[in-house]
């Protein structure tokens, strides 16, 4: 009976969105159980709904999301023990992640909104932007699902992909190509239409002024395009904040004043990208049982004595191997070859004396082995000063956000704009710049002992990411002698990202004395990057 709430749930189905099914049906059950109201139901739909969107457009990683949707009814409820106040307990969850199961603040979903090329991203996610932008808010709504799969209506590139002369000057001799390159396929230049064709390439004027122009649309967008004279870049800025303000309240983020008597412990899975270095662990998930442990190398030991319970020829091979075999330094049937060891039987040993993080890279690599899912290991991370983390975090923020409003004019000047054009300081150690290759960027990193500049590809699909990134590697020599120096290449097996980067190291973004250092390194590298290799990435 409640209609918005049957317009979500099909938005999410046209989205693919399942694994959130196994949360939605525990939220409908307790809504069967009259616990929740309708207007709580739709409530809790929509907050997910922006989750998940919010988190597509920052391009953030969907491998954690299986046990995010498993685990969440069950943290609502365990803050106490009821299903009262679910929503208020629902926001304060998911607002409480952090990292990469985090939900985007508004700061860091309006940089991704404005500046993502929307045309690239897959059909289903370009159709849900486009249907929200126009229905949002409206009982006068079109069928706008119905009328794309249909093809009555198509995607517009308002300024079109083929520049004509007249085009050409109306952007202005000297900027065109930058502006095209950067805006081309952003929000702020797509629209929908029945005419596409009848449009093509014509110049702006004319889109708007023929007939089923801009001017006569019924399309809410097209009427608000309808009002502007020309299209250059003053307007597709205009455009795009408007778009941008609108998408702010399209997909906002919940409030909620809710605190828990005693917060939930953070967790994370084996197949999260994360690093957990410095975090102190409370217990861990695994074969549906919780243990507490006492520290890493407590959860590593267990671990590894469930998975060599399973099946006991893995390990003891490792320990018998070459030692140039993958995994055969950390595992022996000698104790003293060893720096620090472990026992796990008697005769098979495997080493202690290891970083967090090599030992969670050890795991991963022999849940392969095993065929186990690393998503089902979960590490449940000890609670920080709650005080001192916010205090630190704080200072963080600011001081990256000066870094940033230092060196951005820098990045800025050496690409003319381009790809960080509209890119605005942040409160994090990275800003993107993006070149109009879906799913890749150039990144600048600033951190506390090293500036780092990199080429991600960061697809939701692993193996495209893998497929850019050996395309790329094929011209290795060639990229590395053109820059006149050695590259990092970092395909990334054990992640769903991948990367090639250059590293500035004994640099502090905390000393602002290496601020301009800093800076024209990030300049530099991302224009010798640029120019140097995105080509290759461009013709791959």
């Amino acid at each position: 009976p409640n209609r918005e709430l049957n317009a979500t749930i099909y938005r999410l189905n046209r989205l693919e969105t399942t694994v959130t099914r196994p949360f939605f049906l525990e939220v409908l059950r307790i809504h069967a159980e009259e616990k929740i109201t309708y207007e709580e139901l739709t409530e809790i739909f929509r907050i997910t709904e922006n989750y998940l969107f919010r988190r597509t457009m920052c391009e953030l990683p969907t491998n954690a999301l299986n046990k995010i949707f498993l685990m969440l009814h069950r943290e609502v409820t365990r803050y106490d023990g009821t299903d009262a106040d679910y929503v208020n307990k629902l926001k304060y969850a998911i607002l409480s992640k952090k990292d990469r199961v985090r939900f985007p603040d508004d700061e860091e979903f309006a940089q991704a909104f404005s500046n993502r090329p929307v045309y690239l991203m897959n059909s289903k996610n370009k159709t849900y932007i486009l249907e929200r932008i126009e229905n949002y808010g409206t009982l006068e709504d079109k069928d706008v699902y119905r009328h794309l799969d249909d093809e009555t209506y198509t995607i517009e590139h308002i300024m079109p992909q083929n520049l004509t002369p007249a085009w050409t000057k109306s952007l202005g001799e000297d900027v065109y190509e930058q502006i095209h390159e950067t805006w081309l396929h952003r929000i702020a230049n797509l629209t929908l239409t029945a005419y596409n064709a009848r449009y093509s390439n014509n110049t702006f004027h004319e889109k708007k002024t023929m007939k089923n122009g801009f001017i006569e649309s019924g399309i809410k967008m097209n009427m608000y395009i309808a009002q502007y004279d020309k299209w250059t870049l003053e307007e597709l800025e205009t455009r795009d904040q408007y778009l941008t303000n609108r998408a702010l309240e399209i997909w906002s983020s919940p409030k909620t004043e809710y605190k828990p008597a005693v917060r939930d412990l953070d967790f994370y899975t084996l197949d999260d990208d994360a690093d957990l270095s410095g975090r102190q662990i409370a217990k861990f998930y695994f074969k549906n049982i919780e243990q507490p442990v006492e520290s890493w190398i407590d959860m590593y030991e267990r671990v590894l004595r469930i998975l060599h319970t399973e099946d006991k020829s893995i390990l003891s091979q490792l320990a018998y191997a070459p030692e140039d075999a993958d995994l055969a330094s950390y595992f022996s049937n000698d104790m003293l070859s060893l720096r620090s060891s472990l026992e796990i039987e008697d005769g098979l040993y495997a080493e202690r004396g290891t970083s967090t993080s090599m030992k969670i890279s050890v795991l991963r690599r022999l849940f392969k082995l095993y065929g186990e899912d690393a998503a089902d290991l979960v590490f449940y991370l000890k609670e920080e000063d709650a005080d001192a983390v916010r205090a630190d975090e704080a200072a963080r923020h600011t001081l990256r956000r000066k870094y940033w409003r230092h060196a951005l004019p820098v990045i800025q000047e050496v690409h003319e704009g381009g790809a960080f054009s509209n890119v605005n300081p942040t409160k994090d150690n990275w800003i993107a710049g993006f070149f109009g290759v879906y799913g890749a960027s150039l990144v600048c990193v600033a951190n506390y002992d090293e500036a780092r500049v990199e080429l991600q590809f960061y697809n939701s699909d692993s193996v495209r990411n893998k497929e850019l990134f050996d395309k790329v590697f094929l011209h290795k020599a060639e990229i590395e002698n053109a820059l006149g120096a050695k590259l990092e290449w970092d395909r990334g097996d054990e992640k769903k990202s991948s990367k090639i980067f250059v590293s500035l190291k004994n640099i502090s973004v905390s000393s602002e004395s290496d601020w301009p250092n800093m800076a024209r390194f990030h300049a530099e590298w991302t224009r010798k990057f640029h120019d140097v290799i995105v080509p290759y990435l461009k013709n791959a």
